[in-house]
């Protein structure tokens, strides 16, 4: 299959915008920066089937942000939508009614509660039935919509608006993130990554590739919120890449199972940097260091990195 040449430059990025500014959004949102790049990649002829969450809020009746098309659905049943869309578009071609030049690429759009947990199972339904779509996950690591709750997503340690740290429970989420690049890799659709906002030649270079394949392809975007975070809203994108610098955050892509991770930095940085600054980790710093969960933390990133390494040279 002919693969498209990569970008090499943020100079490279087409200064056309398919997401416009003046969004409800909150300040800071790494998800909407984010989704800011793949409307670029993807381009203009595109439907977006939205799962409710925090883009809910982009289009609210009678304004949008998107020069796309743009469709709700509840949270459950994104994928489920985007078939019923695929299908139609489908049959208005094969009747002649609409012409290929006016096909549209569909794309299910979703945060972290609706891709880990609440619409796993129709998501899981689409890719057996090899549904010809983009899933693009904004992953704040929680319910970030409703007051940010504990998601399957979110990390050990976390403190969340159900996950609290206290004095009962000083650690906070006691569970370890789900795995949902795996979930889907073991589904083997042609095309699976992850992303960061703050590596957009990286996800710019991702779409295009994925674009080449026809079938289910997944994207996992890395989504500093501020609120959630408790982060200052001018330092997302910072966070995004200490996220990748310490390796808490793997930029990878899977095509039909194959993994290869994209950016790996020569040096990572201790895990710390990345957590000591975000208050929803405030309470393994304040008012004592919690040495054991800060090890138990760093020993599972090396673990990772370990693993990938030995993989790694098993294949040279």
């Amino acid at each position: 299959m002919f693969e498209m040449p990569p970008i090499k430059s943020i100079k490279e990025l087409t200064v056309e915008e398919n997401l416009f500014p003046g969004t409800p959004a909150c300040a800071g949102c790494g998800g909407l920066l984010t989704l800011r790049h793949c409307l670029k990649a993807l381009g203009e002829k595109t439907v977006i089937v939205n799962a409710a969450g925090c883009f809910t809020l982009l289009s609210i009746y009678p304004f949008t942000p998107f020069k796309n098309s743009w469709l709700y659905t509840a949270m459950a049943c994104a994928p489920a939508g985007a078939q019923g869309v695929r299908d139609a578009l489908d049959i208005l071609m094969r009747k002649g009614r609409l012409s290929t030049e006016e096909d549209l690429k569909v794309v299910v759009l979703t945060g972290d509660g609706a891709a880990y947990d609440i619409g796993l199972a129709s998501t899981s339904g689409a890719l057996h039935r090899n549904l010809d779509f983009y899933y693009i996950c904004s992953d704040n690591e929680a319910y970030g919509n409703t007051g940010f709750q504990w998601s399957g997503a979110t990390p050990f340690a976390s403190k969340t608006g159900t996950t609290p740290a206290g004095r009962i429970n000083q650690t906070g989420t006691v569970l370890l993130k789900k795995n949902l690049f795996e979930i889907w890799r073991s589904h083997n659709p042609p095309y699976i990554a992850t992303t960061s906002p703050a590596h957009p030649v990286d996800l710019v270079n991702k779409f295009k590739k994925a674009e080449q394949y026809k079938g289910p392809k997944l994207f996992i975007n890395l989504s500093p919120c501020p609120p959630g975070w408790s982060t200052d809203p001018s330092h997302s994108a910072r966070f995004a890449k200490l996220a990748v610098d310490t390796g808490i955050w793997a930029l990878k892509e899977a095509i039909y199972g194959d993994v290869k991770h994209t950016i790996v930095p020569r040096k990572f940085k201790p895990v710390e940097d990345y957590l000591n600054e975000q208050g929803r980790f405030a309470h393994l710093f304040k008012p004592a260091r919690q040495e054991e969960i800060l090890r138990n933390i760093q020993e599972k990133v090396n673990q990772y990195w370990n693993e990938v390494q030995s993989r790694e040279s098993i294949k040279k």
